[in-house]
């Protein structure tokens, strides 16, 4: 591994361990994929890749008026990874489907008639798919593994590109970038070294409740106790991730399950984890079918429920609503 500008790079022997060592506090349910289209593989030279992850970075915050660059990793043509912000943060990758995810943007232009993909990055962007499934215990399926292709850009809306979407991650990514092609070419080759089904893959039995951050930065100390050390190496959750909770005392909530790792509850909320079970569900700005439409989910995505009020229920910390009768509580 090599480290530069607040960077790491890593060979995909050396990303599935350091994956499984990670500890992160936040609930994850998607993959999302990407390719950059622009840098592409003419702008690798084969050593480059923390310069180009900086600029990246810089056109991230600069231009797009964002805190920090907007993918956790990234891919490049010769099969290493390098990381991007941090996992306790959500991305800014897809406009309306970026909570409980994690983002990679696969270094090139993947649309019919842009770049090649080589057989190393090829290996490297099906096992680190797998791998984050197998970490996050999430189902393969293309509600767990998403494409940026199929959001509505200016809605965020599910419509799985059938209009006003970007080719992202190229119309060439593994066969193609629709559903179908994604059931048909990828999934197949991330089932060959995942661990999950196709189907949904209970939580671990130990997680007593879930709960959403309501404080902008919450640390994470070795005992329920706010003069207790903090815990090293781990950063705060932030706010509005959702937290797998073990055990509780005198107000603190344990969110390991094998380690002394404790927040305070009095910033935090409790949620409900729901499946959708409805072909399609309308997502409203509030509470009945006289607010508007802001979104689709579609049957199997998993939201968080903070709220229930006359049969809907509002999604975590944001001002949409579903209704009830059309969800599965786990």
């Amino acid at each position: 591994m090599e480290s530069k500008n607040g960077f790491l790079k890593m060979t995909m022997a050396e990303f599935e361990p350091w994956l499984q060592s990670q500890r992160i506090a936040r609930t994850i349910l998607t993959v999302q994929q990407h390719h950059t289209w622009s840098p592409s593989y003419i702008h690798f030279n084969g050593s480059n890749h923390f310069e180009r992850q900086a600029a990246m970075k810089n056109y991230h915050v600069r231009n797009n008026g964002w805190q920090d660059i907007g993918q956790h990793f990234t891919t490049f043509p010769d099969g290493t990874i390098v990381t991007g912000r941090s996992l306790e943060s959500t991305p800014a990758c897809i406009y309306g489907a970026n909570r409980d995810s994690i983002c990679i943007e696969h270094f090139g232009n993947f649309d019919k008639g842009g770049d090649t993909m080589t057989n190393d990055h090829r290996e490297t962007i099906v096992r680190m798919t797998a791998a984050i499934c197998n970490k996050f215990r999430l189902p393969l399926n293309s509600f767990s593994i998403i494409y940026h292709h199929w959001f509505n850009l200016d809605t965020g809306k599910r419509n799985n590109g059938t209009g006003g979407n970007k080719s992202c991650p190229g119309t060439n990514f593994f066969g193609g970038n629709k559903v179908d092609d994604f059931n048909s070419f990828f999934l197949p080759l991330v089932a060959q070294h995942g661990q999950g089904t196709a189907g949904t893959l209970a939580p671990p039995t130990s997680i007593q409740k879930y709960v959403t951050v309501t404080a902008s930065a919450l640390n994470v100390r070795e005992a329920p106790s706010g003069t207790a050390s903090l815990v090293s190496g781990r950063e705060p959750a932030q706010l509005g991730a959702i937290l797998r909770v073990y055990d509780e005392s005198n107000a603190w909530l344990k969110i390991s399950n094998s380690q002394s790792h404790w927040v305070y509850g009095r910033y935090t909320e409790d949620v409900k984890r729901a499946t959708v079970n409805a072909n399609v569900l309308r997502v409203r700005s509030g509470p009945g079918t006289n607010f508007s439409i802001v979104d689709n989910l579609m049957k199997s995505e998993e939201v968080f429920i903070s709220e229930e009020r006359d049969g809907w229920c509002k999604i975590s910390l944001e001002e949409k609503w579903l209704s009830k009768d059309y969800l599965d509580f786990s």
